[in-house]
C-alpha cells in the first residue's frame, strides 16, 4: 500500500498490445523503403523555390498542375553545371528518391539537371560534332592505319581506373611481351580536359609508342563529357601517333570517337584491336619449325649424298699441304723484306714532318687570340652592366607611370566600384531599383548594401 492507501494496479495478464515504434525508427525504415524501391528517378517538371544557401548546396521543388516534390542538389553536383537555373524553369532531373529523416521529409537527392526537352550536354555535343565534322575532322581520309603488330603502345588513362586494369590484363593474355606506357590523367572533372591534352602531347614528345589508347571506363554522360570537348578533339587529331579511342560502354559515344583513327566499344576491346594474338603466333611457330626441321633433314640428306660423291674425288691431302708450306715460305720472306723497307721509308718521313712542325708551332697564334679573347670579355661586361642600368631606369620609369594611372589609386582617394546582384558595374543609377543589393568595392576591402533611394539627376 502506498502513502495515499491505494494499492497500484495489477493487469490480470500480460500486456498483448503490439510494440509501438518509434519516430526515428519509422522514418529510418520508411527512407529505407523508399531508396531501395526508387534506385534512380527521372523526374520533369516546374522549378520552384529555388534557394542557394552559403554552403553552396541547392534547394528547391519540382511541381506540375497537381502536385510538387522537395529537391536537394549537393555542391558536388551541382558545380557541373554551366547556367543557374532560374525560378519557373521547366527542367528534368536524375536522382534517388529518400527521406530527411530529422523533418520526415519525402524528397530527391538530385545527381544531374538539364532543361526540359533536349538537355544542355546534348545540345553542346551535337553542336561540337556539327562544327568538327564540317572541319574535315571526321573524314576517313585523313585517319592514319593503326600497326597490326606495334612495337610499343601507349595508354591515356586513369591510373587508378578500371580501364588501365581492363587493358593490362588483355595485354598480358593476347601478347605479354609488347612493352605499354601509361601517361596517367584525370579522366573526370573540370581538370580533366586539360589533363588530357597534356598526356597526348606527353605520349608524342615521348616518341616511343607506335599505337596510343585514350579512354576510361563506363559512366554518366557528364563523367565522359571530357572526352566531349573540342580541346580533347582537336589533340587527338592533330597527335602524329595512331590513336584508337576506347570511351566507357559499347552504347557510349563521344566526339573522341569520331575523331579517332580508331574507335573501340570499351577498354579491353582497343586492347584487343591494338594486340595480335599470342596463340595465333605460337601455332605459326610451330608450323613453322616443323617446316624447318622437315627441310633441314632434307638438307643434310643432301649433303651427305654430296660428300660422299666428292670423298670418291678427294686427292691425297698430304700432297696439298706441302705445296701449301713452301708457297708460306716465300711469302714470308717477301714480307719481311717489304716491311724492313716500310719502315725506313716512314721513319724518314716522320722526321721530315717533326722539323716542319717545329717551323710552324701554334703557340704564338694561340697566346694571340687568348689576349683578343680576354680583351672581348671585358667589353661584354662592360656592355652588360650598361644595359642592366638602363633597363632598371626604364623599369622604375614604367612602374612610377603605372602607379599614376592604376585604379586602385583612385580608390585610395575615396573613390569606389559599384557593382550589382550580377556583378555588373554600376555606371548609371538608373540601372538600380528601390532594394536592389549592391557591393562597392572601397581602397582597402569592400561592402555591401541595399539602395534605399534613387537620384537619376546626379545631385
Amino acid at each position: 500500500m502506498n502513502n495515499h492507501g491505494a494499492r497500484p494496479l495489477i493487469p490480470p495478464y500480460p500486456d498483448s498490445r503490439p510494440r509501438a515504434l518509434s519516430v526515428s525508427e519509422l522514418n529510418h525504415q520508411a527512407r529505407h523503403l523508399l531508396e531501395t524501391s526508387f534506385m534512380q528517378v527521372w523526374v520533369e517538371g516546374e522549378l520552384s523555390g529555388f534557394s542557394r544557401p552559403s554552403s553552396g548546396h541547392w534547394y528547391f521543388s519540382l511541381k506540375d498542375q497537381k502536385c510538387q516534390v522537395r529537391c536537394a542538389m549537393f555542391r558536388g553536383a551541382n558545380q557541373r553545371l554551366r547556367t543557374l537555373p532560374r525560378e519557373g524553369d521547366q527542367i528534368r532531373i536524375r536522382g534517388k528518391v529518400t527521406l530527411y529523416e530529422n523533418r520526415g521529409d519525402y524528397q530527391i537527392i538530385v545527381e544531374h539537371l538539364e532543361p526540359a526537352g533536349l538537355g544542355e550536354l546534348q545540345q553542346a555535343f551535337e553542336a561540337l560534332k556539327l562544327k568538327l565534322q564540317s572541319e574535315g575532322l571526321f573524314d576517313p581520309a585523313r585517319k592514319k592505319p593503326v600497326p597490326a603488330t606495334p612495337r610499343h603502345i601507349g595508354v591515356v588513362t586513369s591510373p587508378t581506373g578500371a580501364a588501365i586494369h581492363d587493358i593490362l590484363t588483355v595485354l598480358a593474355r593476347r601478347c605479354p611481351a609488347i612493352p605499354v606506357t601509361l601517361y596517367p590523367t584525370a579522366v573526370q572533372g573540370q581538370a580533366a580536359t586539360a589533363d588530357i591534352v597534356n598526356a597526348i602531347q606527353r605520349a608524342q614528345q615521348h616518341g616511343v609508342a607506335d599505337v596510343l589508347i585514350i579512354g576510361r571506363g563506363g559512366g554518366s554522360l557528364e563523367d565522359l563529357w571530357c572526352f566531349n570537348e573540342e580541346a580533347v578533339a582537336r589533340a587527338i587529331a592533330s597527335c602524329s601517333i595512331p590513336t584508337v579511342s576506347a570511351v566507357g560502354h559499347e552504347v557510349d559515344v563521344t566526339i573522341a570517337d569520331f575523331v579517332a583513327d580508331l574507335r573501340a566499344p570499351t577498354p579491353s576491346a582497343a586492347a584487343e584491336k591494338v594486340s595480335p594474338d599470342q596463340s595465333h603466333w605460337l601455332r605459326r611457330l610451330n608450323e613453322q619449325e616443323l617446316r624447318l626441321s622437315q627441310a633441314a633433314r632434307r638438307l643434310t640428306q643432301r649433303l651427305h649424298t654430296q660428300l660422299g660423291h666428292l670423298s670418291a674425288r678427294l686427292r691425297d691431302p698430304r700432297r696439298e699441304l706441302q705445296e701449301k708450306a713452301q708457297r708460306m715460305d716465300e711469302l714470308d720472306v717477301r714480307l719481311n723484306k717489304a716491311i724492313a723497307q716500310r719502315l725506313i721509308q716512314t721513319r724518314v718521313k716522320a722526321d721530315h714532318l717533326t722539323q716542319r712542325l717545329a717551323t710552324q708551332s701554334p703557340r704564338r697564334t694561340l697566346i694571340t687570340a687568348r689576349d683578343q679573347v680576354t680583351r672581348l670579355h671585358e667589353r661584354l661586361e662592360m656592355a652588360t652592366r650598361h644595359y642592366l642600368k638602363q633597363q632598371q631606369e626604364r623599369y622604375q620609369y614604367n612602374a612610377q607611370a603605372l602607379h599614376v594611372v592604376s585604379p586602385l589609386a583612385t580608390l585610395g582617394r575615396g573613390y569606389a566600384i559599384v557593382r550589382d546582384e550580377q556583378n555588373q558595374i554600376v555606371r548609371d543609377a538608373s540601372q538600380l531599383g528601390e532594394g536592389s543589393a549592391i557591393t562597392a568595392r572601397l581602397g582597402h576591402g569592400s561592402v555591401s548594401a541595399k539602395v534605399t533611394e534613387i537620384n537619376s539627376k546626379g545631385d
